[in-house]
């Protein structure tokens, strides 16, 4: 299942994820039938990532592969040769290279620009940017030459993320959902707990179906091969338009729990 921007609405994330634990973590993942892998250089798990996908014995043509470029590899004098670094541990150009958070205001602009040369290089068969706001996602798209097709932000029905999925629907793009479980305290929610009990499907499943009904695609992050099993399972059904409104009526509370000093002023309101 896969967006309109050919990202799989389904993917297996990495962070916190080191050595042998995110080893085994994604070659169980993709045992089960994940091929959207997420990584980044800001985790330090490149290398073992790109082993696991390697030893899998699943061809590369059915990966889709993204990584994100540090914010202090942003600079002219080292982007380049930590995409190359990126790619060498993940063994070739990757489907989707990110902006992994946006630089000041007055950088922005040069950023994208390294950005689209690291495409025409060949170094990803896509770009695009995370954790911008409305603001910036708008301007970066007006900056750079080739389409941007996602930004990947925190999505969960605890935050409103509304004006951000409106803006990239607008151009073109596709919202990736990191900590798409809201690090579980969505799953103690009574309302998704209601609609799983009627559903005959954990919490966790509903969430994740919420959010990729909405076309923008889950990168959820377990280390137990069953939770990884249950979470795959959430592109096998269908929730229906009150249960989607009923999950959707909890951004209300507008709980964003991923918000480094950097950003602090510059998310939407």
């Amino acid at each position: 299942m896969q967006s309109l921007t050919g990202i799989p609405l389904l993917g297996f994330g990495t962070f916190p994820l080191q050595g042998e634990e995110v080893y085994r973590a994604v070659t169980s993942a993709l045992d089960i039938g994940f091929r959207h892998v997420d990584t980044a250089q800001m985790y330090g798990n490149e290398r073992q990532v790109g082993e696991a996908l390697k030893r899998s014995g699943v061809p590369r043509g059915e990966l889709y592969v993204v990584t994100k470029v540090d914010p202090g590899n942003a600079g002219a004098a080292r982007f380049r040769a930590s995409v190359e670094a990126s790619l060498a541990a993940l063994n070739g150009p990757v489907d989707l290279l990110l902006i992994h958070w946006p630089p000041a205001d007055a950088e922005l602009d040069a950023v994208i620009d390294r950005l689209v040369a690291a495409h025409a290089e060949g170094f990803a068969k896509a770009i695009g940017v995370s954790n911008f706001p409305v603001r910036l996602m708008r301007r970066a798209a007006r900056r750079s030459s080739i389409p941007l097709i996602n930004n990947q932000v925190e999505f969960h029905p605890l935050i409103d993320q509304h004006a951000v999925l409106r803006e990239a629907q607008a151009l073109g793009m596709t919202l990736s959902a990191y900590c798409p479980l809201g690090r579980g305290i969505v799953l103690k929610e009574p309302v998704l707990q209601e609609i799983a009990r009627r559903h005959g499907r954990p919490a966790s499943e509903i969430a994740l179906r919420w959010i990729i009904q909405q076309g923008v695609a889950a990168i959820p992050m377990t280390t137990k091969p069953e939770n990884a099993a249950s979470n795959f399972k959430a592109l096998s059904f269908s929730l229906a338009p009150d249960d989607m409104a009923a999950i959707g009526a909890l951004h209300a509370r507008h709980r964003r729990l991923i918000s480094p000093s950097w950003m602090q002023g510059r998310w939407d309101n």
